[in-house]
């Protein structure tokens, strides 16, 4: 059975620019040769101090970052060569979740338009569908749909 998500030897780098001409003069290597599988229903942890690269990795497999070389496959397709249409059809299905809940949610965003704005950006609805389902989002985590605005 084919893993759920498999990544091989994934390097995402960024280039370091100097001088009046703009030369590269060095490169960050900020993954460099990570590989790993995630077969359907397991969880995977990425642990390691600030700055190691952990984040950016979760980024280039969301395909929020174009990786410097590597294979990202999701259900046996590659997403690295996924087109506009296709990467928001992926993007539906598969997400990030921040472990700072200070840089997920806008304290400035009303609840109703922090629950909209990715229904909007993910599914077709009207107006009157997105006010329901936000609504039914915040019945079943335990929420007063009233305070929606």
């Amino acid at each position: 059975m084919r893993p759920l998500l498999e990544v091989t030897e994934l390097k995402k780098h960024y280039p370091i620019f100097r001088g009046v001409w703009k030369r590269q003069i060095a490169v960050t290597r900020a993954v460099d040769d990570i590989s790993f599988q995630l077969a359907r229903g397991q969880t995977l942890g990425l642990v390691g101090e600030s700055g190691c690269g952990k984040t950016t990795v979760a980024r280039t497999v969301v395909r929020l970052l174009q990786p410097t070389a590597g294979q990202i496959f999701f259900e046996g397709c590659n997403i690295n060569t996924l087109k506009k249409k296709q990467l928001r059809q992926f993007r539906t299905r598969v997400q990030m979740i921040s472990q700072d809940p200070y840089s997920s949610l806008n304290p400035l965003m009303k609840v109703g338009t922090s629950i909209v704005e990715p229904l909007a950006e993910n599914t077709k609805t009207n107006r009157k569908q997105k006010k329901e389902l936000s609504q039914d989002i915040m019945r079943k985590v335990g929420l007063n749909p009233l305070h929606i605005e």
